[in-house]
């Protein structure tokens, strides 16, 4: 299937506490990388689709061995442009039961913080390209890497390539001196696919269910219908609006699940209990890179499309690091209900 997809944002070096200990008791950290955008380019590259990850790197060996890992999995680096001096690093300490995971970001001065418009030639990133994805991260770490957010969205707007973004609200990013109500809606304005949360709508679009009460613990399909409702409203270019549903039962066991409107029809899927999580860190990021497969494998079935996303996210929980390393056979054969683990032999 030659289908082009392209991401752009930021990539870490994730460094994180061996098993379940606390920043205080480590005395070393496993080192791999991730970043939303870069976490979907992966999933797509799994799945067989070309895919090509933009972003701002410096020189120096860290950022060499982030592209070898990218290359690694099949992901096309020859547009990712270089200057600054470092590479964002986050650290991750996994919670247990009812403790819950905490992230500590080093992200500050990072070659992307100091990216700006015209850096990047758009015209030639976007040749052969089907769909461009952004998250709401990439316009709060600065507002160079917002600029040049817009900048791409408005040339894949011009070349009619299909637009997709995570909404993604991280409040410990925005720090520049705007808040994410005054720079998201001029992108979101331009994009065609929407995924969020709730929280994600309220906190970025002002968007909260309308008549609907969301406060007795279950909430029903009609809120996401209405919040779904508003964005179209409010952006008339977006054609589908995805919600993932997240239960948290503690830190280890969480319900997993998803909602697609597409402008008449709410469809749902079933609801996975992942009773023992390894890695939740990115979660949100391998149901988009299943969301976007689905959409261009599957495009006149949205139901499929977001069975898809949800169990391909589902099975990211089972694996180490921010990647989602697995392929389109495994996410069938849970999509169809084998969901037993068994040994493959």
């Amino acid at each position: 299937m030659n289908k082009k997809v392209v991401t752009f944002g930021e990539i870490m070096l994730r460094l994180a506490t061996p098993g379940y200990q606390r920043f205080n008791q480590t005395d070393s950290f496993t080192a791999t990388f991730g970043g939303g955008e870069a976490n979907v380019a992966v999933s797509l590259a799994n799945y067989g689709i070309e895919s090509k990850f933009v972003t701002r790197l410096p020189e120096n060996d860290i950022a060499r061995s982030c592209r070898m890992d990218l290359q690694k999995y099949g992901v096309d680096v020859s547009d990712i442009v270089y200057g600054g001096d470092r590479l964002g690093i986050y650290f991750l300490e996994t919670g247990a039961v009812s403790r819950g995971s905490k992230v500590v970001y080093d992200r500050a001065h990072s070659a992307i913080a100091e990216i700006e418009k015209g850096m990047i030639d758009w015209d030639k990133v976007f040749e052969g390209v089907e769909w461009f994805h952004w998250t709401g991260i990439t316009p709060a770490i600065s507002q160079g890497a917002a600029d040049v957010c817009l900048e791409a969205i408005q040339k894949a707007n011009e070349k009619g390539i299909t637009v997709s973004c995570d909404l993604n609200y991280r409040k410990n990013l925005w720090k520049y001196g705007k808040t994410a109500g005054e720079v998201m809606p001029a992108l979101v304005a331009g994009t065609d696919v929407v995924l969020g949360n709730e929280e994600d709508a309220e906190k970025v679009l002002g968007i909260k269910p309308e008549g609907v009460d969301v406060t007795g613990g279950h909430v029903e399909g009609a809120a996401y219908e209405s919040v779904s409702k508003q964005i179209m409203e409010q952006f008339p270019r977006c054609k589908k609006v995805i919600t993932t549903l997240r239960g948290s039962v503690n830190a280890n066991h969480n319900s997993w699940a998803g909602v697609l409107w597409d402008g008449k029809q709410l469809f749902e899927s079933r609801t996975y209990q992942i009773t023992h999580i390894v890695d939740r860190v990115g979660g949100g990021d391998s149901f988009m890179g299943g969301l976007i497969y689905g959409l261009l494998t599957y495009p006149e079935d949205d139901q499929k499309a977001l069975n898809f996303a949800v169990a391909a996210s589902c099975l990211k929980h089972t694996i180490y690091g921010d990647y989602n390393q697995v392929t389109v056979e495994e996410v069938e054969k849970l999509m169809d209900g084998d969901a037993s683990g068994r040994v493959a032999r």
